[in-house]
């Protein structure tokens, strides 16, 4: 069964450490404070942070350990964390739950780079740049993940997009601290993809 987010962020955690596994040279391991959002979390269930569908695999308490293959490392944002980052946080989808997002899989397409930040009364507008690879899968009005939110592409160039954030959004999110410069994970809407396919 595939697991399925909406990318309706539920809260944030931090990072309480990074490091690579000892037993392992090809993982790294990642214990993150989920607060109260570890509530229920059993070993082998998935968990998104900052977009990047991960499995459980040690709990105590409000602490949950994730470990990371190389590739996840060098695909997302996650290589980039360090101890006391925030991440975003969704549980995944049970049966029954309400689809109020977009279909988000948790499988970052690429990271991108915030490059401008513009701050309105009422909403944030964010620009990135966008890889190559992906800007064709970008489409203004379409849905879009950054860093496991749900988002809808405001503005769209040749190399770089745009999305706005409420207030609400920047209060919930990993997107309270980011500035210029900061990578984010990006998921394309898998809808596109199969269109394109």
């Amino acid at each position: 069964m595939i697991t399925m987010f909406t990318g309706i962020i539920e809260g944030i955690g931090k990072i309480e450490n990074i490091s690579k596994n000892t037993k392992n040279r090809s993982a790294f391991q990642m214990m993150v404070d989920l607060g109260k959002h570890a509530k229920g979390l059993k070993v082998g269930q998935s968990v998104a942070l900052n977009g990047v569908c991960l499995s459980a695999t040690k709990i105590s308490k409000n602490k949950c350990q994730f470990e990371m293959i190389d590739e996840t490392i060098k695909k997302t944002d996650l290589g980039n964390l360090v101890k006391g980052s925030i991440v975003n946080i969704e549980r995944s989808l049970k049966v029954g739950d309400r689809m109020e997002g977009h279909f988000v899989l948790g499988h970052v397409d690429g990271v991108g780079t915030i490059s401008k930040i513009e701050k309105k009364p009422k909403e944030v507008k964010i620009w990135f740049e966008i890889p190559k690879k992906l800007s064709k899968f970008v489409v203004k009005k379409g849905s879009i993940a950054i860093d496991g939110i749900s988002l809808t592409v405001v503005d769209v160039t040749k190399n770089k997009a745009s999305v706005c954030l409420i207030p609400h959004t920047m209060k919930v999110t990993n997107f309270q601290s980011k500035k210029i410069g900061d990578k984010i994970n990006i998921e394309t809407d898998i809808l596109g993809k199969y269109i394109l396919k």
